[in-house]
């Protein structure tokens, strides 16, 4: 199967095509800081090619969920080394997600002084879990002053220079599922005015910054990016200019050189599929590595592999269930099922206790 060939993503060797997706999964400390059992966890998933770590915050402002970790202080790099060192003892190369939560955020959930902010001062309808108060509304965020901009840019530079000091081998920017990036990308979060609002060479500004200055700082070969076009995920809705925008976008990134887009539909789990056409305007417009994702089982992702519809395939819930998934893909043996009464509460239970073969 193709799906376990080695492969090489910039001068990376992947043992193969099989990369476990970013999965939120919330076994943090309060104070943001990862722990002893997230090492085990991602350990025990180390047959894949590629992992991709949870969403990580890059300061305080973008940890806006209850228990995610951090990328912003030397305590939480120190934190996140036996992980890597986990990822890397069973032969997996592993990449922290930089994470900024933007408008999608709690103060309960923040450290003391972070302040939700966004590109434009509107709110995601519903409420967000909090330890404190349970369901909580989305607050108003404050929007973004140029200065803001400025500032939150370095912060991606600082979070992914200590995931680099931290023994990852390199960085995926989430301009995905309604986070900061893709609010500055999305015209309904973003009514801004200025250079950074309006045109979609405007609205996507703000991501190609933050993906330069981060090449800048590590190398290209190191940064990777998720992008879900018209994924309706945390409030962004679809809208006319998708194909555009996202034409455009695939194109700067191409010429900035990263290392991989992750692609992103999530049509399989009920989210709106992404057209294909918009799929193959991404992928011959960025010219690289394409990691496809969205409910993914071995056998479609082989097909997709051989049909050269991406270079990688990523498995998100197939992968939080089943430590060894390579291997039962590889044997055709039986799937462990997830708990989903699991997926965000503290402790091992339904984190590191799933069986292996």
């Amino acid at each position: 199967m193709k799906l376990f060939d080695s492969t090489t993503l910039g001068s990376l060797t992947l043992q193969n095509r099989m990369v476990m997706a970013p999965l939120t999964r919330s076994r943090a400390t309060a104070d943001h800081i990862p722990t002893d059992i997230m090492a085990t966890y991602y350990g025990q998933r180390s047959g894949a090619g590629l992992i991709i770590t949870e969403g990580t915050g890059p300061s305080v402002n973008g940890t806006g969920y209850a228990r995610i970790p951090g990328l912003y202080n030397d305590e939480q790099v120190a934190a996140w080394k036996p992980v890597t060192e986990a990822a890397h003892a069973g032969g997996a190369k592993i990449f922290a997600q930089i994470m900024h939560t933007g408008r999608v955020s709690h103060p309960n959930n923040m450290p003391a002084g972070a302040e939700v902010i966004a590109p434009s001062a509107v709110a995601v309808n519903g409420n967000m879990h909090t330890d404190q108060e349970g369901e909580q509304p989305y607050p108003t965020p404050r929007e973004m002053t140029k200065a803001d901009i400025d500032h939150t840019l370095q912060e991606y530079v600082a979070a992914a220079k200590n995931a680099i000091a931290a023994g990852f081998d390199g960085v995926e920017l989430h301009a995905a599922n309604g986070y900061l990036l893709e609010q500055f990308i999305y015209p309904g979060s973003n009514q801004r005015t200025d250079e950074y609002g309006g045109s979609i060479e405007n609205r996507i500004r703000f991501v190609l910054d933050v993906a330069q200055a981060v090449i800048e700082a590590i190398g290209k070969e190191k940064v990777g990016i998720r992008l879900s076009p018209g994924g309706a995920f945390n409030d962004i809705l679809p809208y006319d200019e998708i194909p555009e925008t996202y034409s455009l976008l695939a194109t700067e990134l191409g010429k900035l050189g990263l290392v991989y887009v992750h692609l992103v539909d999530h049509h399989p789990m009920g989210a709106p599929e992404v057209p294909q056409a918009v799929k193959d305007v991404i992928r011959t417009n960025f010219g690289g590595p394409i990691i496809l994702s969205g409910g993914y089982d071995g056998e479609r992702a082989e097909s997709d592999l051989q049909a050269d519809k991406g270079e990688l395939i990523a498995f998100g819930r197939p992968f939080l269930a089943n430590p060894d998934l390579p291997e039962r893909i590889k044997q055709g043996a039986e799937l462990n099922q997830p708990d989903f009464g699991t997926f965000y509460t503290p402790g091992e239970k339904g984190y590191t206790d799933y069986p292996s073969l």
